[in-house]
């Protein structure tokens, strides 16, 4: 094909020398003089290897659903098979009815076109061939091209033609007839801002290329000519169904359609259904996975594969033509949601942020909140990141269920499950301290519910009935450094200064630090409390199941990072007394009373496990619940004044929001049982309750070390 092009080329300049007179010198000149030079070319790296930008999308993790793109051009590839037969006709007949019997040079065009313009006296008129139309659209995109070099690319001049055909013959040396379409079909401008196929199709009709009717084809076709002059959305309706029949004419002389179907055809209406393609996650859908979206692109930002830099980063997201699928469940999402909504309205100053995760990929399936991701002032717009915290948003204070961590720094230490002693209603520790819970110049904590909480506990029943005494003095007995890098371990962040430089310069002195007094997210709870539920391995919270290049190549950026930070059996052990608190008696039956017994009842049974948390004065209330597949968090606070407290009474209603998005999330799975700890880990003699141990006067049990 290339050998006749050139052949070609050579016998079209000879027969322009028996028509010189009709032309102008200097024309046929310039062009007799170029003969030799079309007929080799080396192919530039702009058009071997194309970098047009093309947009990112976002799809939920079904793959299917687009929850957004990101694009500073509208475009997106697609393959050949994935547009309609009648598509590439239409655009043949519109652009190049002899595309696929002439070479990369229609001599017979060319001869016509300097006849015409030799008459005329202007230099140029028509004989583009498609091949020279891709190249003219790739070399005046290419981003790593000058504007100069850009602007060169559609110069109204004699020598860019030259070029232009010379860099056409190499692409066809390069690319068969059926590649050099796949990549005009995907390049050329369709008008309204849309760039290739698959924009046009979403753009004029809410469709995809694969699903284009013959009169939509058609019209498509007509538009690349003069997109601005035949736009039917912006401009002349009137223009753009003529230019239409046009193209439909042409596919009937070429014979890919019949004449009573291009008559059918220029009989119907122009049929538009304007699709405007979301654009950054402002305008992602449904409005609900905005937030999560925000997160996706924070997380996106600190991927090294993306970049040297956060700003290249964010670039090649919106010029990059990656298809990412988010891990977001639209069916959790839409759960987490409406409990969020449920217990807040949208326009409330209290909020209640809620994240979902899988345990043993940290992969987030929810990211939930009361409030309305828009830059707009209206009350309940924000973008900030209320749920897994970022910028200025520190996160909140989650009291008991960081009980957790010095639980998990104990059974670390040595000691068991049974490890037991007769919590007091106010417990005196050795932390000097002249706040508001000291006495005598010591911290003091009290119980909230003496009633209820005070008398002889263990682990199960102290975290069960959460017990405040029982475990600061545990904390006492372990360090409360261990208790914070316990915390940090499972993925804690602080964000707060002030946490972040008391855990760092002053952790064995932050006896309050069990109770939850540190700032986190619903997000990062979660995540240590999966941590505990996949047998102790840790993984950071990923955002995304799989993400391919424009290239079809997965980049290894969406692999799950896990690692192992806990023994399996220490946190089994974590679980087992987990299961207190929501109503399940554990491997061993030895739970007795819990804060939100509700929640076994609620699943049916099925095995769960949890934690509550109150703030000081209620300022926040807290839920945290797992089962071996998902975990889920969610703290009630008013973000923007924290003093401003929620109240105890909405503690039962985050319990129950939480507990709908687990429902949700196993709805479909099959029962999963917790593994049970070793009997050596829940027993201090290997199998049976331990005896009390004895306390001193203020309720402190007596030093007992461990190996």
């Amino acid at each position: 094909m290339a050998r006749w092009t050139r052949l070609a080329i050579g016998a079209g300049v000879v027969g322009l020398l028996v028509a010189a007179a009709a032309l102008p010198l200097g024309l046929v000149g310039g062009f007799v003089a170029t003969r030799v030079a079309l007929a080799t070319t080396d192919l530039p790296a702009a058009l071997a290897q194309p970098t047009v930008p093309q947009a990112s999308r976002l799809y939920a993790a079904d793959g299917k659903t687009l929850v957004t793109t990101f694009a500073d051009l509208n475009r997106t590839d697609v393959a050949l098979d994935a547009v309609a037969p009648v598509m590439r006709q239409a655009m043949v007949a519109a652009e190049d009815t002899r595309f696929y019997e002439h070479g990369a040079v229609d001599v017979r065009s060319v001869l016509r076109a300097l006849v015409a313009n030799g008459r005329s006296g202007e230099t140029e008129q028509g004989a583009s061939t498609l091949t020279m139309q891709y190249v003219r659209n790739v070399l005046k995109t290419d981003p790593k091209a000058t504007q100069a070099e850009r602007d060169a690319a559609t110069a109204d001049d004699f020598g860019r033609k030259v070029q232009e055909m010379r860099y056409a013959v190499a692409v066809e040396d390069a690319l068969s007839k059926d590649e050099i379409l796949t990549r005009y079909l995907n390049i050329v401008y369709f008008g309204a801002g849309a760039y290739g196929i698959s924009a046009a199709a979403q753009t004029y009709f809410s469709t995809t290329p694969d699903k284009l009717t013959l009169p939509q084809a058609a019209l498509l076709a007509g538009l690349v000519q003069s997109p601005d002059a035949y736009d039917p959305i912006h401009g002349d309706k009137a223009a753009a169904q003529e230019r239409r029949g046009y193209v439909l004419d042409s596919l009937v002389k070429a014979g890919d359609v019949s004449q009573a179907d291009a008559d059918h055809a220029k009989a119907a209406p122009l049929g538009l259904r304007p699709g405007a393609v979301p654009n950054g996650c402002t305008a992602a859908r449904p409005e609900n996975a905005r937030f999560f979206c925000d997160y996706f692109v924070s997380w996106w930002q600190r991927q090294k594969a993306f970049g040297e830099t956060p700003q290249q980063r964010l670039a090649a997201l919106r010029d990059g033509g990656y298809e990412i699928v988010l891990s977001l469940d639209p069916k959790v999402q839409a759960t987490a949601t409406k409990a969020a909504t449920d217990v807040y309205d949208y326009d409330d100053p209290k909020a209640l942020p809620i994240a979902a995760v899988q345990p043993g990929t940290g992969r987030v399936l929810a990211l939930a909140v009361n409030r309305h991701y828009s830059l707009a002032k209206k009350p309940g717009d924000t973008v900030d990141q209320l749920v897994a915290g970022g910028d200025s948003v520190t996160g909140y204070q989650a009291g008991s269920t960081f009980k957790l961590f010095t639980m998990l720094a104990a059974l670390e230490a040595g000691y068991t499950l049974d490890t037991g002693f007769d919590a007091p209603s106010q417990l005196r520790t050795h932390w000097a301290d002249g706040g508001p819970a000291s006495c005598a110049g010591f911290y003091c904590p009290r119980n909230d519910n003496p009633e209820w909480m005070d008398g002889y506990r263990t682990m199960w029943t102290g975290f069960g009935r959460s017990v405040n005494t029982y475990f600061v003095h545990l904390e006492e007995q372990v360090g409360a450094a261990k208790a914070v890098e316990m915390a940090q371990r499972l993925g804690i962040t602080f964000r707060a200064k002030s946490d972040a430089d008391r855990a760092a310069n002053d952790a064995d002195d932050w006896g309050s630090f069990t109770l939850g007094v540190a700032d986190t997210t619903p997000l990062d709870l979660a995540n240590a409390y999966a941590t505990i539920a996949a047998d102790g391995t840790y993984c950071t919270p990923l955002p995304v199941k799989g993400i391919t290049d424009a290239t079809g190549h997965k980049v290894a950026a969406a692999d799950p990072t896990c690692r192992k930070v806990l023994e399996p059996d220490i946190a089994r052990a974590a679980v087992d007394a987990a299961r207190c608190p929501v109503g399940q008696a554990g491997a061993f039956g030895q739970c007795d009373g819990g804060t939100a017994t509700e929640v076994s009842t609620m699943l049916d049974g099925r095995p769960v496990a949890g934690k509550t948390g109150s703030a000081e004065g209620n300022a926040t209330e807290s839920f945290v619940g797992f089962t071996p597949q998902v975990a889920a968090a969610g703290i009630a606070a008013n973000p923007s004044h924290p003093a401003d407290g929620v109240g105890g009474a909405v503690q039962v209603d985050v319990i129950a929001a939480v507990t709908d998005v687990l429902e949700r999330a196993v709805t479909g799975q099959p029962e999963k049982p917790f593994a049970a700890p070793t009997p050596a880990l829940a027993f201090e003699n290997g199998s049976n309750p331990a005896v009390p141990w004895p306390h001193d006067g203020y309720g402190r049990q007596q030093a007992r070390r461990y190996p």
